[in-house]
């Protein structure tokens, strides 16, 4: 990589006005000293084969929300282990411009969420919603051992979906209190505005929400979690972990390669969105 030009970088999606990668990938690049460019660019499924093919070669990578997640393994020559298990990415590496591998840093950011929280294993864990998010949840559970529910609104739709394929129990949401209440650790996926379909007891959780929803913050489940005992996980934690194997990837190439004085990187993209 030159250093004459600044590289390019971007989160992709739509809506993505909300999006704190910004602020999160320029808090590391400039603690790296490193002189790249990090935009927010609103693209939609339809418009993305285009987008791709009109990069130039300053641009090094990209990072994927919905609804892009799930087209990655088309775009791309090479995907990676825990993006072909989820069966989509958040990451495309380019070089000079041109994608050549996929990632899902998804699944990392949850289990390190986690992890700092002191949630190394756990035996039950239940994850709230359907989408591409709750599929990473359940791949990130299985890597602490845990036994999964799904718990969703459409249990038909999600039986079918084969990023469920290996999840034991399909349960609906608004009959979920039992095994909700008993697990270990819950990870909410769902927004906001489908939480009320969520059935809590009124007190004696002992369990730990992970609600990757950050905005507005607590949310009405975690603060229904927390005023029933339970332990809570902000979900900025998640997104600040998955975008610190993203700039890996970047700057590197490899999510499995630490950054240079990587703790002091992680301070300055968590003061970046606190």
């Amino acid at each position: 990589m030159s250093d004459a030009t600044p590289l390019r970088l971007a989160v992709l999606g739509s809506p993505i006005a909300h999006s704190l990668s910004p602020q999160l990938h320029a808090a590391a690049y400039e603690e790296l000293g490193l002189d790249w460019r990090y935009d927010r660019i609103e693209v939609d499924d339809a418009g993305l084969d285009d987008f791709l093919g009109g990069l130039g070669t300053e641009w090094r990578g990209l990072s994927l929300t919905m609804p892009l997640k799930r087209r990655v393994a088309e775009l791309v020559p090479e995907v990676d282990p825990v993006a072909a298990r989820t069966h989509q990415g958040n990451t495309i590496l380019l070089d000079h411009g041109t994608p050549v591998r996929a990632f899902n840093t998804d699944v990392h950011g949850i289990v390190a969420a986690l992890a700092d929280a002191g949630v190394q294993t756990a035996r039950s864990a239940v994850v709230l919603g359907g989408g591409a998010t709750a599929e990473s949840a359940v791949v990130a559970l299985e890597q602490l051992g845990a036994e999964i529910a799904v718990a969703v609104r459409d249990t038909a739709k999600v039986s079918g979906s084969r990023g469920f394929a290996s999840t034991p129990r399909i349960v609906a949401l608004d009959a979920a209190d039992d095994v909700i209440a008993a697990a270990d650790v819950v990870v909410s996926t769902i927004p906001p505005r489908a939480e009320f379909h969520v059935v809590l007891p009124a007190e004696n959780i002992s369990g730990v929400l992970l609600d990757v929803a950050y905005t507005p913050w607590p949310t009405p489940l975690a603060s229904r979690w927390a005023a029933a005992g339970g332990g809570i996980v902000h979900g900025l934690e998640m997104l600040l972990h998955q975008a610190v194997h993203q700039v890996r990837i970047f700057v590197s190439g490899d999510p499995t390669m630490p950054l240079p004085d990587e703790e002091a990187v992680i301070r300055a993209m968590r003061a970046a969105v606190e």
